[in-house]
């Protein structure tokens, strides 16, 4: 899977994941939604290990760029919430870390 493409689903998983707790915990939704978040939350540790890093630590950090973006379309998507101006620059500037950490030409 393409790099890209294995970051995007992580982060999907991820988010949805953590959002099935929240709605459980801070919402009072049915513990029912613990279940599918569990699930999400392994799916997302498996879809890390696909990441062709050869570094854990790295491919953590890289990921950690396009998870804060999927974080703020998510609050867009899926909660209503807009992001300004500053949630659009910081989502960029931690897009553009992502890219270096990743992509960069790493001593071996």
């Amino acid at each position: 899977m393409p790099t890209l493409v294995v970051y995007t689903c992580a982060a999907l998983a991820e988010i949805a994941g953590c959002f099935a707790f929240w709605s459980w915990l801070r919402s009072g939704n049915s513990a029912l939604w613990l279940f599918p978040g569990m699930v999400s939350l392994a799916a997302f540790a498996w879809l890390l290990t696909l990441s062709p890093a050869d570094q854990a630590g790295r491919a953590y950090a890289a990921y950690g760029g396009l998870y804060i973006v999927a974080s703020i379309l998510w609050m867009w998507a899926i909660e209503g919430h807009a992001p300004d101006v500053w949630d659009a620059l910081g989502g960029a500037v931690c897009l553009a870390g992502a890219a270096i950490i990743l992509w960069a030409p790493h001593a071996t």
